[in-house]
């Protein structure tokens, strides 16, 4: 009981100083890349190879994180005990990863162009420091208040982290829509986080979703416009239901789709990308796009 009372002290303590820590800045030069969680998680994997009985991420990974752990926690890492009962599980799967994560900061110039590029397109961008760690294989990456986070765990290939972490760059700039969007609000958002991302990085994260689609858009654009105002996912972000053969998150590559119409027609390039990123009535949104007009009867 009292290991439980002090972790818990420890981890409202690195709350606060995320809290504290919740800094912005103008330029892309002072944006900061942190990586030592990643060292500090390793250093705890190594342990719990010498003695599988013994749970070392409490206080030798979460308690003394750097504030994107606790940014991370939340939902997804969410507490030393399930991040030890994964990595016990999957134990394979990290080792096959170490050494990319450990990699990550070699990309750094190629993060840093990135957000030249968002501030080229978007003066009025803010830029987060971006923690990468290590979670429970269950999240890419997020974006909050007090920063990116990225689950390095997840990324087999270290080329795509540019293309990650510009996503979740996007979202941090962007207006989310009231609790609880509907399937088209929330494909919007993910789908002009990738296509703002690759206008900044050069490529996006779902090509899959993009493979696919592009063989049964017809089909795709029917079944979404059905669908669009529901609040139900299934099937087009986060998961399916396995009635066929489509990818993960079309909801991207329609939202996607939707937001490079709207970009296209645009005379103003930058005035797009806000509005793109400032988006208050995604119905308004979608009819200025187009895109879907022929199977909404326009």
């Amino acid at each position: 009981m009292k290991k439980t009372i002090l972790f818990i002290l420890l981890f409202s303590g690195y709350c606060l100083v995320s809290k504290a820590q919740n800094q912005l800045y103008d330029s892309p030069d002072s944006a900061q890349f942190v990586t030592s969680d990643i060292d500090n998680f390793w250093k705890a994997f190594q342990h719990f190879k010498r003695d599988t009985t013994v749970n070392p991420f409490g206080p030798e990974y979460i308690a003394i994180g750097s504030p994107g752990i606790a940014g991370f926690t939340p939902g997804r890492i969410q507490n030393a005990d399930h991040l030890f009962a994964v990595v016990k599980k999957r134990r394979a799967d990290y080792e096959k990863v170490m050494s990319n994560t450990l990699r990550i900061k070699e990309k750094e110039k190629q993060f840093r162009s990135t957000f030249y590029a968002l501030k080229y397109l978007y003066p009025q961008a803010k830029f987060p420091t971006v923690y990468f760690v290590i979670g429970a294989h269950n999240s890419g990456g997020t974006s909050g208040t007090n920063g990116l986070f990225i689950g390095a765990e997840m990324q087999t290939n270290i080329d795509n982290m540019p293309f990650i972490v510009a996503h979740e760059l996007i979202h941090f700039q962007q207006t989310f829509p009231s609790e609880n969007p509907t399937l088209l609000q929330q494909s919007i958002v993910e789908g002009s986080a990738d296509f703002i991302g690759e206008l900044i990085s050069g490529s996006q994260i779902n090509i899959a979703a993009h493979t696919y689609a592009n063989v049964h858009t017809d089909a795709l654009c029917k079944e979404f416009v059905s669908k669009m105002n529901d609040r139900s996912y299934m099937d087009w972000m986060y998961g399916t239901s396995k009635k066929d053969d489509r990818p993960n998150d079309l909801g991207y590559w329609m939202g996607y789709q939707i937001t490079a119409q709207y970009y296209a027609k645009a005379t103003d390039k930058k005035q797009a990308i806000y509005d793109i990123l400032n988006i208050k009535d995604y119905t308004a949104f979608l009819n200025k796009s187009g895109y879907l007009d022929k199977y909404l009867g326009k």
